[in-house]
């Protein structure tokens, strides 16, 4: 199953320390934006981790399932360097 979780930490010291962590478990989209792939166990054993460094009343957190067979799109500058492939998402918006 796939998830993409969210983040909006509102100390820079947290910040850090939530995307280190969420490192550990799933791939950056942007710098706040996580692919997550795995078991619901998995998922939260991450989140588990993530909510002991967040402040609840101060950041927000979200998770969204995604539907398996979900089409992705990438528009605008390329999140990985020229001729890296990550086969998860299409080559150009296009397809």
């Amino acid at each position: 199953m796939q998830y993409l979780i969210g983040y909006d930490i509102s100390d820079a010291k947290r910040l850090q320390k939530v995307h280190k962590q969420m490192l550990k478990y799933a791939t950056p989209i942007q710098y706040s934006i996580f692919l997550f792939e795995g078991k619901l166990k998995e998922l939260q054993g991450c989140l588990n981790d993530v909510l002991t460094l967040i402040h609840k009343k101060q950041d927000d957190l979200r998770v969204y399932p995604l539907p398996s067979n979900a089409k992705q799109w990438q528009i605008g500058k390329p999140v990985l360097p020229e001729g890296i492939i990550w086969t998860g998402l299409p080559l150009n918006s296009e397809e």
